[in-house]
Parts: structure tokens; sequence; C-alpha cells
């Protein structure tokens, strides 16, 4: 089972990577360079490293010259990884669940408990944005049809 797999059925029927990018060769094609991993992602080639490093990344393969070769299963546990910055998950948490994922099912009820109380923040966040999006719809709707700035005091 990919550690997606693993992060898919703990999280129920939510998708954890972008589907909709898909793979860049989905024909069976499975490896990939760190310039055209870098080219998917959005990511450098520094910060690939970087995951790699500190052990964000599983183990990537390397061809016989030592070059960094990344798999359709590298991509999605960084699709994976993407989704959990946005969350505003500490690196260091994000580190500890790739360290637990490849600590096998022992660590399962850990990863699930990292996940809900991640989906719990997230929850918590959606809140303060759908809050200030109110305000921010009220300010507007107090200009109402005005198409030119006027003096006004206060907010």
């Amino acid at each position: 089972m990919t550690v997606v797999q693993v992060a898919k059925s703990e999280l129920g029927n939510i998708h954890v990577c972008d589907d909709r990018r898909g793979h860049p060769q989905p024909d069976g094609r499975d490896q990939y360079t760190i310039s055209e991993v870098a080219d998917f992602t959005g990511l450098s080639a520094h910060t690939l490293r970087w995951y790699e490093r500190i052990g964000l990344m599983p183990h990537v393969d390397r061809s016989h010259t030592g070059q960094r070769r990344f798999s359709n299963r590298d991509l999605d546990w960084l699709s994976f990884v993407g989704k959990l910055r946005l969350t505003g998950m500490p690196v260091a948490d994000m580190v500890a669940y790739a360290e637990m994922v490849r600590a096998g099912d022992r660590t399962f009820a850990q990863r699930k408990g990292l996940l809900e109380s991640t989906r719990l923040d997230v929850l918590q966040r959606i809140t303060e944005l759908q809050d200030t999006l109110t305000v921010l719809d009220r300010k507007i709707a107090g200009y109402g049809g005005a198409t030119a700035p006027q003096e006004r005091t206060g907010t």
C-alpha cells in the first residue's frame, strides 16, 4: 500500500492528492528527474533535496550514475505534503507523520490522531475566514452603487 493510499484510507473519501493534474506520464513511465519533478510540482530542486534530507520524502531511487529518479508514488506523496503545507502543519509534524508512515501499521492511531487534529485546525481557520468574508461583504455592500471614492471618516 502506498503512502497516499494509507492517507486516503485514514481520511475516508477525501482526496489527498490533486487528481485533476494526474501524473505527467500516466502511461506507465514511472521515472522522473529532479528537474521534471520540480517543473511538475512547482517545488524547487533545492526544496526537493531538502525534503529528502530532513526525512520528509521517502527514499528516492537513484540511477546508476547517482541521479535521483522519482516515481509516480513520489509525486503522490509530494502532492499530499503540499496539502499538509496548505493546512499550516509545521514541517516538524510533517516529518513526524512521514516517519510514522515508514514505521508501519503500528502507528495507525497516531497518524490518524495527527490528521484529525490538523483537520480541526483547518475547520477553525475556515470559520475564521468565513467570518472575515462576512465582514468584507458588509463593508463592500456599504459602498452600494458608489463609483467614485468619497471622503469618509471611520472605517
